[in-house]
């Protein structure tokens, strides 16, 4: 398998280059750990609202990793934007093949997968763009709260 970095670094360069992509968006990409988020989702600190991989020791042991989006500890009333937010997306996120609601703790939803793509780094740009369909749900509820 390619060097995880270089894939992260791949994956970057294409968010980055996606329609969709303009100055709001940030990316946080720490090698083999990456997290995508719009400035005013209290990311900063990477503990807001974000989409988010990882591919390090564990999964890499468990042939498996996680793309997921959490709303952690610097999200303003976290209990309630999760909430809020599943009523409003947890039907499409229901629709979409291997994504699991989870709305405990900080995780809202979940997707695992195996670690043997040939293309592992367009893979994870589909499954970011697919989560990034989430954004004008995000946004509803942080206007609301």
């Amino acid at each position: 398998m390619k060097d995880i970095k270089n894939i992260f670094q791949g994956l970057e360069k294409k968010l980055r280059q996606s329609p969709w992509f303009e100055d709001d968006w940030q990316i946080y990409n720490r090698g083999a750990y990456l997290q995508l988020y719009k400035s005013n989702w209290h990311n900063q600190n990477q503990g807001g609202i974000h989409f988010e991989t990882f591919i390090e020791a564990p999964q890499i042991k468990q042939k498996a990793f996680p793309v997921c989006m959490h709303a952690e500890e610097d999200c303003p009333s976290q209990a309630k934007f999760i909430q809020k937010f599943l009523e409003i997306e947890s039907s499409r996120i229901d629709g979409w093949k291997g994504f699991k609601v989870s709305g405990k703790g900080y995780s809202i939803c979940q997707r695992t997968l195996p670690l043997n793509y040939k293309n592992l780094e367009q893979r994870l740009l589909e499954e970011f763009n697919r989560l990034r369909q989430l954004e004008s749900g995000v946004e509803q509820v942080l206007r609301e709260l």
